[in-house]
């Protein structure tokens, strides 16, 4: 059996693979711009702390703060920048009874709460960008000790009960010891499972032809694999917080599934299946025309691969004419053209910027523009040698390993995202009613000399939230979830994603994000499709911000969580049940506040 490290020493690395390939890159100008550049699109990591005694000179120390629990000042920033705040003081709690000891403390004493995983993340659910030093805030860093793990196989099917802390790396990690998985995970390993559950994280699948759900599995998101859940919450009879735990058939668990930052989830159990081999196989020489052609069309269509093998991403670069195509298919033995992998993250051409990146990235952001399809073939072309080089064309492993492929070094993005619900037979004209108006939008930016879009457009397709999926009796579906199915429409049983990528602060981009929301509002309405934003990404969005839209906070986006649902299980029914018990409201933000008035 032919592994990656039988084929090590064929490895390029990627600018040997692009010069091997006589792809002609562009050389850009190496000094000051491009380091700067390259420095603002690594994932950050925190670099300081700073005690109480040393920041009491600038910054008021939050006051009777327990001693028994460390504190400390350091920096809040998420995932592209677009939120950085010094000086945010940080706790650690080493239990769950910490956590409440902070709470309890947060509401004496007139502060907010707000839990602290991998940061990486798009919206301002934590906190806004604000001056240093805010005030009444402190975050809950859940990274440090709240990471147990306990799997359960005594029960069928089997179960994992994990605190939120823990990242995603290490629970599949001991989901897979265990011979356990999940149908789909989201591509980034580093962020923490708290994190994925408040904003409904998924990854990419349906049920190929002839396929059938295993048990302990769900197509949908990882919300949908709870079974319980145990929370901060107010308790009237003692006037203090503690902690709670609900069932999945308890109707208040229901909002707690997918609460987008509005509590505090300690931990949680989560049925997990028996763990499975798959394929991954990328094309590059598949069209976007074809790929993404009118429903009914013959040949390597989306529908087509779906068909075939249910776990699909398409990956569009701009200003070019062929996705990176990835294809996932069960597949218990190693096919004798793939390489077995044992880790994850194989695409190292992906993760490691290269300084032709960065320096282009620079000059596009300082006003060349025009250099925007430059960089679309750049990032292709790194793409096609990167798996030319390293063997990556086929790769087979168990799910985790061909599923997680961004590390927190790849290149950093911000995005906007939206689950557009559909019925499977519509899956084709959904994507093809968006890659007309795409091309169309940016030809008409590119004729007045704009490029807002300089990231891909990433695409994928996954089931919905059915209770059914769940072995609880009476199991709710999440309230909040993009995934939630809606029962007037009974046909619609997928959701095509839609994140459309580009580097933070390029010119334009708000208007661009504005522009091709209101289409996607405004074309996939009645009994064709309803989108629903993607909640760790952008949405909301004005000509200049995003996230700042009230007619889309107050109406549009309600309104989506609520049409098709019974009364009193709803988006109103979320929130009420959410402000029961968090009356005082320690787990907000600005921008949920405005979501959830």
């Amino acid at each position: 059996m032919e592994t990656q490290e039988d084929r090590k020493d064929l490895t390029l690395d990627q600018s040997d693979a692009a010069e091997a390939q006589g792809l002609g890159r562009r050389q850009f100008v190496k000094g000051a711009a491009g380091a700067a550049a390259l420095s603002a699109i690594m994932k950050w990591t925190p670099a300081f702390k700073i005690g109480p005694a040393d920041a009491a000179a600038t910054c008021t120390t939050p006051p009777n703060f327990p001693s028994s629990i460390e504190l400390y000042q350091q920096a809040y920033q998420n995932w592209s920048e677009a939120i950085t705040v010094d000086g945010v003081w940080t706790c650690v709690p080493q239990s769950a009874n910490d956590v409440v000891t902070i709470c309890n403390w947060a509401y004496q004493n007139g502060y907010l709460v707000r839990p602290r995983g991998a940061m990486h993340g798009w919206s301002p659910l934590t906190m806004a960008q604000q001056a240093a030093c805010p005030s009444n805030i402190i975050l809950v860093d859940t990274t440090q000790y709240l990471t147990a793990v306990q799997v359960s196989t005594a029960t069928s099917p089997a179960t994992v009960t994990a605190q939120t802390g823990v990242t995603m790396d290490v629970l599949l990690q001991d989901l897979e010891n265990a011979g356990l998985g999940v149908v789909a995970c989201p591509a980034p390993g580093d962020i923490t499972l708290g994190g994925a559950l408040a904003i409904d994280g998924h990854g990419t699948a349906v049920p190929a032809t002839g396929e059938t759900l295993q048990p302990g599995m769900t197509y949908g998101s990882l919300s949908n694999l709870i079974l319980s859940l145990t929370v901060v919450a107010w308790n009237p009879a003692t006037s203090s917080y503690g902690l709670a735990t609900f069932s999945r058939s308890e109707p208040q668990c229901q909002a707690f599934l997918t609460h987008v930052g509005r509590a505090f989830v300690v931990s949680a159990t989560l049925q997990v299946g028996k763990n499975y081999r798959m394929r991954c196989q990328s094309f590059v020489d598949i069209s976007a025309a074809t790929l993404f052609a009118p429903q009914g069309s013959s040949g390597q269509t989306m529908a087509s691969f779906l068909a075939s093998a249910g776990r699909v991403e398409a990956i569009w670069f701009p200003f070019t004419t062929v996705p990176w195509l990835k294809v996932w298919s069960l597949s218990p033995s190693q096919p004798w053209t793939s390489i077995g992998i044992s880790s994850p993250y194989y695409y190292s051409f992906s993760d490691d910027i290269p300084s032709s990146i960065a320096n282009l990235i620079a000059e596009i952001i300082a006003g060349d523009g025009a250099l925007t399809p430059s960089f679309g073939a750049l990032q292709l072309s790194i793409v096609e040698a990167g798996l030319l080089a390293t063997w990556g064309y086929d790769l087979w492993g168990w799910s985790k390993n061909t599923q997680l492929y961004v590390k927190p070094t790849t290149l950093r993005v911000t995005a906007n995202g939206y689950a557009v619900m559909t019925s499977r037979a519509n899956v084709q004209r959904v994507i093809n009613d968006f890659y007309n108006q795409y091309n169309s939008l940016m030809a008409s930016y590119q004729a007045e000399g704009l490029y807002p879009m300089n990231g891909p457009v990433e695409i994928r397709i996954t089931g919905l939230d059915q209770p059914s999926d769940v072995s609880v009796a009476s199991a709710g579906s999440p309230q909040l979830s993009a995934l939630r199915p809606r029962p007037d429409q009974p046909s619609w049983n997928v959701a095509v994603w839609f994140d459309i990528l580009t580097v933070p602060n390029t010119p334009g981009s708000a208007a661009f994000y504005q522009a091709i929301e209101q289409w996607i509002y405004s074309n996939y309405t009645g009994s064709y499709a309803a989108p629903r934003p993607e909640w760790s990404k952008g949405w909301a969005f004005t000509s200049t911000a995003g996230w700042s839209d009230p007619t889309m906070l107050g109406t549009t986006i309600p309104n989506g969580l609520t049409v098709g649902q019974p009364a009193g299980n709803n988006f109103a029914t979320a929130v009420a049940t959410l402000d029961q018990y968090d009356p005082h409201r320690l787990f907000s933000s600005p921008l949920i506040n405005a979501l959830f008035p």
